[in-house]
């Protein structure tokens, strides 16, 4: 019985977690000078916290934080309107779930479903540490050719940012894995498209893990 009340408990407190940082996204959204579209924003979380509900993140957060966290990177620190905070809101929806791009589309509009399509493929590109330096010029063409609208490769760099942020709770391997990835491809990326404060932060993180006697200094 107290276990049953414990973890109701627990789920009413994520609930109002997901629902204050959904909340602090929507004023932020409300701030700029964007023609406001809360009704869509709102109706692309709604779908995405569905989607995702009962999956965690590896610190044990809901998934749906990683999402609106992209989003929110999206709005603040990219200064991008609707469209593209609907689609970092569901970027992980065809990926993760069962839905597919046509149902996104029926449901969002193409524009959307086609930057969350393009999220996807350049997610599943696969990297290797082998001859490093080709393998990343590859990879940053391939981005660029993959991407028909530039806010593909945006929306796919603040994931990147957000995953950088939280690489705490993965494994040793795999953060030094993320971290070289994102030196050698996201942050010549972003460098490229003039986004020079997450060029800087991505390498700053980065080298938090490859090297962090280096970073300390």
């Amino acid at each position: 019985m107290e276990e049953n009340v414990s973890q109701k408990e627990k789920e009413k407190a994520e609930e109002e977690m997901i629902e204050q940082a959904f909340q602090e996204l929507l004023n932020d959204y409300l701030a700029t000078k964007h023609r406001k579209r809360v009704e869509i924003i709102t109706k692309a979380f709604n779908f995405a916290n569905q989607a995702h509900k009962g999956i965690k993140r590896r610190s044990g957060e809901p998934y749906i934080m990683h999402p609106i966290a992209v989003a929110k990177i999206v709005c603040n620190e990219i200064g991008l309107g609707s469209t593209s905070i609907c689609s970092a809101l569901l970027h992980d929806v065809v990926e993760d779930t069962v839905y597919t791009e046509e149902q996104l589309a029926e449901i969002f509009g193409k524009e959307v479903a086609l930057l969350v399509d393009g999220v996807t493929k350049l997610t599943q590109l696969s990297w290797s540490a082998d001859k490093v330096e080709m393998q990343a010029e590859n990879l940053r063409k391939m981005f660029l050719a993959m991407a028909k609208d530039i806010r593909v490769i945006i929306i796919k760099l603040a994931d990147r940012l957000h995953n950088m942020r939280t690489l705490q709770y993965m494994r040793p391997e795999k953060q030094k894995e993320k971290a070289r990835e994102t030196i050698e491809i996201y942050s010549p990326l972003a460098d490229r498209l003039g986004i020079s404060k997450i060029k800087i932060e991505l390498d700053d993180l980065a080298l938090r893990y490859l090297e962090p006697n280096v970073y300390k200094e």
